[in-house]
């Protein structure tokens, strides 16, 4: 009798392969096969471990099936296809659901909610809805495979690497008669709820691909830096002037009004992008410069931003002008128009022209001339 007979199974599809599986029942081990424990075992002897021995030396391992009873009618499969179905398209609610939410919720709306508080309702909104679609296939494969497949145990002993071909030949005939097994060909409406989900399921990721945020501007090739800014020093946002920088000294600075800015903007992009080291050298130790003229007295302004990956630098050697950044360990050579003597960034430090103005106090005379902060593949 076959299994499915013993553990009480009475869905219609599979009563349909009765008599074919009942005429030809499926072998796992295939007739050849040495490891079936139906076949006597060779005159060479067998191991203890269930598993014969080949003339070549290697081993086929006996698989052992152990049928545990189950007990489910036409009614209880029906009821749970219908459970499965059910979670499938309200995972499919749930991934449009995420697009919708995507596209009409204002990024800067927030909701109250109990025990934890303010919290951004579009962010909200896109993890439960995806973290939901995700779930859903996931809970409909698990209640399918234990509501409406057969429960069979395997037991396989360890093998070498590489099986011989009857075993191969076993697990492919396994894995059609897994795939049989499942319903899939049978139950229409599983395969149509199924398929429904995963097309949908990959909408969120092509939404957040493109993105309904404002085209780029040419913020990463702009600062605040404009000709007439003072220098403020960094913390204190005092302004700056040339008795401010001793001969060897190094000054972190920002530029003025840099404060109402951020205050503006609700984020630290600007100062990331603005910030500037000052150094201050004999003018006959500068070898070169970006541009002729560009330092005051001997005081050089360059961006604190490194060209590698965007970290601040300011570990300054007096004796031999370069500066280091701590993080790759690239160096600049600051008195030789801030070029890569090490490391592993790929650009020169910006440097920033300068001046001073009637009250004497330092400004820049205009803008960077190149783009600051890390390089990418739009900025080599």
């Amino acid at each position: 009798m076959d299994y499915r007979a013993r553990c009480g199974y009475r869905s219609r599809s599979l009563d349909r392969r009765e008599s074919s599986m009942s005429k030809t029942k499926f072998d796992p081990y295939g007739e050849d096969n040495p490891a079936n424990p139906k076949k006597p075992a060779s005159s060479s002897g067998s191991t203890s471990s269930g598993a014969a021995q080949t003339h070549g030396g290697s081993y086929e391992e006996e698989i052992i099936a152990v049928e545990a009873p189950q007990e489910i009618d036409a009614k209880a499969a029906k009821r749970a296809e219908r459970q499965v179905a059910t979670m499938f398209m309200v995972s499919v609610v749930c991934t449009l659901g995420f697009v919708v939410a995507y596209f009409a919720l204002p990024a800067t709306a927030t909701i109250e909610l109990p025990l934890i508080g303010i919290t951004n309702a579009s962010n909200l909104s896109l993890g439960l809805a995806l973290g939901l679609s995700t779930l859903l296939i996931g809970l409909g494969a698990i209640q399918w495979a234990r509501k409406l497949m057969p429960h069979v145990e395997v037991i396989q002993q360890r093998h070498l690497l590489k099986p011989p071909d009857s075993l191969r030949k076993a697990a492919l005939a396994q894995f059609s008669q897994g795939a049989a097994d499942s319903g899939l060909g049978q139950r229409r409406l599983l395969r149509r709820t199924l398929l429904a989900s995963l097309l949908v399921f990959p909408l969120p990721l092509i939404v957040l691909a493109r993105g309904c945020g404002p085209a780029p501007k040419g913020e990463l090739n702009e600062t605040m830096w404009t000709g007439g800014l003072r220098f403020l020093a960094d913390i204190t946002y005092q302004p700056l002037k040339p008795s401010d920088v001793p001969i060897g000294g190094v000054v972190s600075a920002v530029p003025e009004g840099l404060l109402e800015v951020q205050k503006a903007q609700h984020n630290l992009n600007e100062r990331a992008k603005s910030a500037v080291i000052l150094i201050r050298m004999r003018p006959d130790q500068i070898r070169s410069q970006q541009g002729e003229g560009w330092d005051y007295q001997g005081i050089l302004a360059f961006s604190k931003i490194c060209t590698h990956v965007g970290c601040p630098i300011a570990l300054y050697e007096q004796r031999t002008h370069h500066l280091l950044c701590p993080c790759h360990q690239s160096t600049f050579d600051l008195a030789d128009d801030g070029k890569v003597i090490y490391g592993p960034a790929a650009r020169r430090l910006p440097q920033l022209p300068i001046t001073v103005d009637a009250e004497g106090y330092l400004v820049a005379r205009e803008g960077f001339q190149e783009p600051v902060g890390p390089s990418f593949w739009e900025r080599s």
